[in-house]
């Protein structure tokens, strides 16, 4: 049995040939049985996200194995070949169970670290347990795979810093402010960036957040996901008072939050201290807010410097995670090695079995027919003996005519024979 990974990524192909490939969660069930059906493949899971496209099977060893697999795949997405091959990538055994690893550990990500990757991939292992098409090599490799994930989490910092902009901004939020919960927080925009931090605050138990967008449509979308209010951005001017942090990510050529709205909100507040993050080029916060008394405020450039501080320690911290890796990759390895022996046990279980059965069997006639009792015993010891050595014994005289001592000691070891 052979371990498989083959697929491309953001590294190999662009987004273009990426899209071109990827498998919709509603086509997941029908492509596990149609892989299935391929000759001598004997489980799979399919990993399909906008930044990669991968099959993880576990196969009986073939001649032409790598174009079978290909040709599959572009023939199940009306692909040229050519297209193809120059992006794929292919990894076996310890490879595949390493780059398995990596990619649940977010090692393999276009963001070093991103949790979500995590969550991607346990999807994709529990359509393949719906599908029953796991054998349990892989069912092993993809548990292992969830706790070297979290073991990487665990004993290292590699996802305890803000590498994307609106992560950063409510990593920003939380060290000046000792808690979010009970805070209220003005979200200006409705676009992507905004909808990250909403989830963010989200995340973090915010309560009171207040979406302003030109338009409340596009907005209400987003508030009903995380229970907020929405308001204009003509209502900013009246409600900015009640804002304790503002994160802005417009498109907005000109500023939508000036000096003198500032103000007259510091007043109302009794100069309570306020945080703007502004995310937006261009600006959406003038910059000569940042000249007032209790007011702190952050351009994307400020978050910028953060993230990439941020990424350094995480590179650092991916050298902990690939040492991690990298040992329970050889733990695996070395379960897998030994399910050989298992599986040769048991069929050498099975044999010696039938052998005693049909001799048994043998016996038990003969004695039914009124032959001697201890005369049968003694040939059905006799001729079982016989049976059992002979395979070894074939084996330590081919071993000996070739004066292959070394393979000769592993037969007396395994017969339990001392060395000459």
């Amino acid at each position: 049995m052979t371990l498989l990974a083959l697929g491309i990524n953001h590294k190999t192909a662009p987004v273009s040939l990426r899209e071109r490939v990827t498998f919709s969660p509603d086509t997941i069930s029908e492509a596990l049985g149609n892989l299935l059906q391929q000759p001598l493949v004997r489980g799979g899971v399919v990993l399909s996200t906008c930044n990669r496209t991968e099959l993880y099977l576990s196969v009986e060893q073939q001649d032409n194995l790598y174009e079978q697999l290909i040709n599959w795949l572009c023939e199940y997405h009306q692909l040229n070949p050519r297209d193809l091959k120059s992006s794929i990538y292919w990894h076996h055994d310890n490879e595949a169970v390493s780059h398995l690893m990596r990619v649940a550990s977010g090692l393999d990500s276009l963001v070093l670290g991103e949790p979500q990757i995590l969550g991607q991939v346990k999807r994709a292992f529990a359509e393949s347990q719906d599908c029953r098409s796991l054998s349990s090599e892989l069912e092993r490799l993809f548990q292992k795979s969830f706790s070297v994930a979290k073991r990487v989490r665990t004993e290292t910092e590699i996802g305890s810093n803000a590498v994307s902009v609106a992560f950063a901004a409510c990593t920003l939020a939380r060290q000046i402010f000792e808690t979010l919960s009970e805070l209220n927080i003005l979200l200006v925009g409705a676009g992507e960036t905004i909808e990250l931090v909403a989830r963010h605050l989200k995340e973090h138990r915010v309560h009171h957040m207040m979406i302003a967008n030109r338009t409340r449509e596009k907005a209400q979308v987003l508030a009903d996901e995380v229970q907020a209010e929405v308001i204009t951005l003509s209502e900013i001017d009246t409600r900015l008072a009640e804002a304790d942090i503002v994160i802005s990510s417009t498109a907005s050529p000109l500023p939508i939050i000036g000096k003198g709205m500032v103000e007259r909100a510091l007043k109302l507040r009794r100069n309570q201290p306020m945080l703007l993050v502004d995310i937006a080029v261009p600006r959406d916060v003038e910059p000569d807010v940042e000249k007032l008394n209790n007011v702190y405020l952050y351009s994307v450039d400020d978050l910028q410097a953060i993230i990439q501080r941020n990424l350094a320690q995480r590179k650092a911290a991916a050298v902990q995670a690939e040492y991690i890796v990298q040992q329970e990759s050889g733990y695996f390895m070395d379960w897998l090695r030994s399910q050989g022996a298992v599986n040769s046990i048991r069929e050498y279980r099975a044999q010696a079995e039938q052998m005693r059965a049909e001799m048994t069997d043998k016996a038990l006639a003969a004695i039914n027919q009124g032959a001697d009792l201890e005369q049968t015993i003694n040939q059905l010891t006799h001729q079982l003996t016989n049976r059992l050595m002979h395979a070894p014994t074939k084996s330590l005289q081919q071993a000996a005519s070739n004066g292959d001592l070394e393979r000769l000691n592993l037969l007396r070891d395994s017969l339990g024979l001392k060395h000459n």
